[in-house]
């Protein structure tokens, strides 16, 4: 399951089998509107007003984490997080650090076992004092409405929705009387403790971002920040928080039953017991960056850093052009010289794209590009926008490398099964002349441009840069397909199997119908929404 969004379904992904399920809903919806049973939204008025507390030095880790910052004026310090053990890690003990307040923003928070065992950190938080803020897009919280409303109920935790469904099931409803707001979602990930260290990236919250299943995991990249960037997130987030598509769960769902929040944490506190949960902590808690981060001595690198966020009035179709997150990408990366490393899991160009990178190629910029695979992407529609647009691309001298779906060898000290789980590309990322690089949840498609509201950093930094760069020249031959142009103007794909090239004529792993919906769905006009 992606953080794609499918209006059809109101899923993750885009299943066609489910469209008579989704015929059935719509005929539904019709027939409600006609009875003029379109649900309104509550009213904003008389929200609490709170922002970011500003004086945290003298919290655990204001102390820890001021003096480093001193000793490097004006500059954030960052590690990288493309490790799932690492990543999960990382946001449970900022959790348990926190002393004052937690601001948590995501797209995905999934009622699986990372996402209990993190909302009992946020509920271990509330209990010792923390006030805790919670904002989720509502695209993907059909189960949580009883967790989210228990959680509400605390006294130091407020829980506020995006662009929220005022008819809470079935939610495809929403979209006949209401299809231009709910098109739109808050596709921000960050999680911020005591304004003093924030993690953001691609990753959201569930199993199959933090490698704790044996179904599909995903290959994706965080970073943990501290210093000066963590004020601009912080005060990011406040504007979120304020936004008029923010509203709180207490005004859409409905009340918590008695003993709901004791329930919960019973619950949750009860994980480490069950015997397929015990090894994937025991796993967590044997990592290298808990080490390293317990004994106070967690790399970090120094650099220059800057925030690129779209306001959230593009939630409503009201952002100005020059304050949404492309624009101010382009600012911050700068006119690309030599080199250009794009990763992208949901990679649609459109036209425009396509002759923009042609462009760059032509001033002799070296352009290499990372998508899924068909066999490896998890929402195939979305790849349709995409396929059609490789000959252009690669006729134009870009270079295409499609990751396939991976089955690896079990990882020493993984849990279980997880460490040979298939694997997809989920991480967003760019890196420009091996010195400056972009991470965040911009997906590089008209959907992050035009419709969801991103969030994400640039870093001037040429050992991160560099470590992309390298990707396309080093371990990635292994794992991907090299789509290239025979000479009669035929794709086809390339792959390294050991000492061996095989070469693949048709999209590997794919069969006749799969290949043939995608072709088809090319054709139809739907790339402003992919």
């Amino acid at each position: 399951m992606s953080d794609r969004f499918d209006p059809g379904t109101v899923s993750d992904g885009f299943d066609p089998g489910r469209l008579s399920i989704v015929a059935v809903a719509l005929c539904c919806a019709l027939f409600v509107a006609l009875l003029g049973g379109c649900a309104p939204l509550p009213s904003l008025e008389n929200r609490t007003i709170s922002t970011v507390p500003r004086d945290t030095a003298d919290t655990r880790l204001g102390r820890r984490i001021e003096p480093l910052a001193a000793a490097h004026p004006g500059k954030s310090g960052i590690h990288p997080l493309a490790d799932s053990l690492d990543a999960f890690a990382a946001r449970v003990l900022l959790a348990r650090a926190a002393d004052r307040s937690l601001d948590i923003q995501y797209y995905i928070w999934r009622k699986d076992t990372t996402g209990m065992l993190l909302f009992r950190e946020l509920y271990a938080a509330a209990e010792r004092g923390v006030r805790v803020r919670l904002l989720l897009d509502d695209n993907n919280t059909q189960d949580l409405d009883p967790t989210l409303v228990a959680l509400e109920s605390h006294p130091n935790i407020e829980v506020r929705l995006f662009n929220p469904f005022a008819i809470r099931w079935p939610r495809a409803l929403g979209f006949l009387t209401d299809f231009s707001r709910l098109n739109r979602r808050m596709h921000n990930k960050s999680f911020t403790a005591d304004n003093q260290a924030t993690i953001i990236g691609g990753r959201n919250v569930g199993d199959e971002y933090f490698g704790a299943t044996d179904g599909l995991l995903f290959s994706d990249l965080d970073v943990l920040a501290v210093g000066p960037i963590v004020d601009d997130v912080s005060t990011d987030f406040d504007r979120y928080w304020a936004s008029d598509s923010s509203y709180p769960a207490d005004r859409l769902l409905q009340a918590a039953d008695p003993g709901a929040l004791d329930e919960l944490a019973r619950v949750s506190f009860g994980l480490d017991q069950h015997p397929e949960i015990a090894p994937y902590l025991r796993a967590v808690s044997r990592t290298a960056f808990m080490d390293s981060l317990t004994a106070g001595k967690l790399p970090l690198e120094w650099a220059n850093m800057r925030m690129v966020s779209d306001d959230p009035a593009k939630g409503l179709g009201k952002a100005e052009r020059e304050q949404m997150m492309p624009v101010q990408l382009l600012e911050a990366l700068g006119r690309p010289s030599t080199e250009v490393a794009l990763i992208s899991p949901y990679f649609v160009p459109t036209a425009l794209g396509v002759d923009a990178f042609v462009a760059l190629a032509a001033r002799g910029v070296k352009v290499h590009i990372l998508t899924n695979s068909l066999e490896a992407t998890d929402v195939s529609v979305v790849h349709s926008g995409y396929a059609h647009r490789r000959k252009p691309l690669l006729e134009g001298g870009v270079e295409l490398y499609e990751m396939r779906r991976l089955s690896p060898e079990p990882e020493e000290g993984r849990a279980g099964p997880f460490g040979s789980s298939p694997s997809s590309l989920h991480a967003k990322t760019i890196a420009v002349d091996r010195s400056r690089v972009f991470i965040g949840s911009f997906n590089f498609d008209p959907r992050s441009t035009w419709l969801n509201t991103e969030l994400g950093f640039v870093i001037e930094s040429p050992a991160l840069a560099d470590r992309i760069e390298d990707l396309f020249l080093g371990p990635i031959v292994q794992n991907v397909y090299r789509v290239k142009l025979s000479e009669s103007g035929e794709l086809y794909w390339l792959e390294q199997r050991g000492d061996e090239t095989v070469r693949h004529d048709t999209e590997p792993g794919t069969g006749i119908l799969l290949r043939a919906w995608i072709g088809f769905l090319s054709l139809l006009p739907i790339e402003w929404m992919l």
